[in-house]
């Protein structure tokens, strides 16, 4: 299994976001579960392939060509992939990914998230999605995601195709269980 990670390119200001990473990245490499994440050799990306990488796991990074100019990159993957774009670099992580998940971030890594969730309602794939909740850090979105249902914009079936955990024992579990809904997108 393969999952790929969307995650901060900064550390943010709160250790435990880092100690999650790095807890997430250890255990995926133990169990001999690839990362396929976007590249960066700073922030919580790097913290977390770091922590595969030690693990003795496999990383496999996408990173369009203008990053990697940038020296952004990490020198020490699996496999690297340079692409041309940042549409491009998440195509094609989804298609090396068998799942998908969110630790905390910012705008990318939502945008990152919803595309590949919205891609499961529309039946583009059957892929678990999910949300790493560590210290709380999705509840007010949880809640949005709650109000988007409760008025109509969201169906009840999608909602319950987001994931939510706070550990990786109960990610790998849920990624191992899940059932995407047999209904796809209709207006």
């Amino acid at each position: 299994m393969d999952i790929a990670v969307f995650c901060a390119s900064s550390l943010g200001n709160d250790v435990r976001y880092v100690d999650a990473a790095k807890q997430l990245g250890s255990f995926l490499g133990a169990s001999e579960i690839g990362l396929v994440y976007g590249d960066a050799k700073v922030g919580l990306m790097g913290v977390i392939a770091d922590a595969v990488l030690e693990a003795g796991g496999k990383v496999y990074g996408v990173i369009p060509k203008s990053l990697k100019d940038r020296e952004v990159a990490h020198p020490n993957l699996t496999e690297l992939f340079v692409v041309a774009d940042m549409h491009e670099r998440k195509a094609k992580m989804a298609s090396l990914a068998d799942a998908f998940v969110a630790l905390p971030g910012g705008a990318g890594t939502m945008e990152e998230i919803f595309e590949v969730w919205t891609w499961g309602q529309l039946g583009h794939h059957s892929k678990p999605c999910a949300l790493y909740n560590v210290h709380g850090f999705y509840d007010r979105l949880l809640s949005m995601i709650e109000t988007m249902t409760d008025t109509g914009f969201l169906k009840p079936d999608y909602a319950e195709m987001l994931i939510t955990v706070d550990n990786p024992k109960d990610l790998i579990h849920r990624f191992k269980t899940y059932v995407a809904p047999a209904q796809k997108w209709s207006s």
